[in-house]
């Protein structure tokens, strides 16, 4: 009996520990690795750098020594064991709540009297199941896989889990600002314009960097409009006047591509103006002048400033110029108010009438 008792508990304790550590090392290593990398980055000043791998492990290994210091006080067993693993899911959900705007300020919020009043309710109910746990008849229920004992574990581990997933940051455009920082931080621009491309949210931040991370890779003027745009040409770059910003991204690594940082304050008008006069010829400058003009939706001004960069033969004209030049002349033959069923076929009538 002595023994069956014991091999119910180390069955319980043993999937109790496989679920936390899956969950916990998926949940920091697939879902909050590039929040995490951001916040580390501006808690320390951009002194330290964060890694996934290593960040999951740790934290993972730190977690599940709570845990076995909790058991090791509390000696919950039975139908309460899942309970040892709460300050660990609390750690968790705390490490796991980035505010998305931490590079402006940060404080721990609702949690200064929420964790106090978390581990009051949970230290109650660890002494009422202290209490509890010797009249509990379980010699004559099965203990295996299978028992009752392991599915009220385990549905307190899934309560705790989800709790987890609803506290942490799942703000879609912050997780995707982020991971696109992370891949150019890489120097992996093809990362970046993947990043979030089947959803519709997105900012002025998130429009900037994939403006770069296309602009990298020559795509600018064939892919941006494939995406949904925040902003304006002002906040194509992270300069004066725009309402883009970069959390881990260095700035340096933006005006490394372009081959001139901004000696001080300018716009992004004013800063593609003075590549072109003061530096040679630069492909990214070029796309970046003529996109923020159809950001803009200044179809005309386009149309002037297209042949000081490009050969007007429309066949070798990248994907979006063609189509702005056939949005252009559509617009001036039929006048601003064209049935939009009439241009159904073009992706940007919509977008440039706005």
């Amino acid at each position: 009996m002595m023994l069956r008792k014991k091999n119910g508990l180390a069955s319980v304790r043993g999937v109790c520990a496989v679920i936390f550590i899956l969950f916990s090392f998926l949940w920091l290593y697939e879902f909050q690795a590039d929040v995490l990398a951001v916040a580390q980055h501006v808690l320390s000043q951009g002194q330290t750098h964060y890694d996934r791998t290593i960040g999951a492990v740790l934290i993972t290994a730190v977690l599940m020594l709570l845990q076995l210091c909790v058991y090791a006080v509390t000696r919950l067993s039975r139908r309460t064991h899942a309970l040892t693993y709460l300050p660990s899911m609390l750690v968790l959900a705390v490490i796991s709540d980035v505010p998305s705007d931490i590079d402006y300020h940060f404080s721990f919020g609702a949690w200064a009297w929420v964790i106090p009043v978390v581990l009051i309710a949970w230290g109650g109910v660890v002494w009422l199941a202290k209490h509890v746990m010797p009249f509990e008849n379980d010699d004559k229920t099965p203990t295996g896989v299978f028992s009752r004992r392991m599915w009220i574990n385990l549905l307190q581990m899934v309560i705790m889990m989800i709790v987890v997933t609803v506290v942490g940051n799942t703000n879609a455009v912050f997780h995707f600002t982020a991971h696109a920082e992370t891949a150019l931080l890489r120097n992996d621009a093809e990362s970046a314009t993947r990043v979030g491309i089947r959803s519709e949210e997105t900012d002025e931040c998130l429009s900037m960097l994939r403006i770069h991370a296309l602009a990298r890779q020559g795509q600018l003027a064939e892919q941006l409009f494939c995406y949904p745009l925040k902003g304006n040409s002002a906040d194509m770059l992270p300069l004066k006047g725009s309402r883009s910003r970069l959390r881990l991204l260095p700035a340096d690594s933006i005006w490394k591509a372009f081959g001139a940082r901004p000696v001080y304050a300018m716009t992004t008008k004013f800063y593609l103006s003075a590549l072109e006069r003061d530096t040679v010829e630069h492909p990214m400058v070029a796309d970046y002048v003529l996109c923020g003009l159809l950001i803009d939706r200044q179809l005309d001004d386009f149309a002037e400033a297209l042949p000081r960069y490009y050969s007007m033969e429309e066949d070798s004209l990248p994907r979006h110029y063609r189509e702005a030049l056939s949005l252009r002349r559509l617009l001036r033959h039929h006048g601003s108010n064209i049935a939009a069923d009439s241009v159904a076929d073009n992706v940007y009538y919509n977008y440039y009438k706005q």
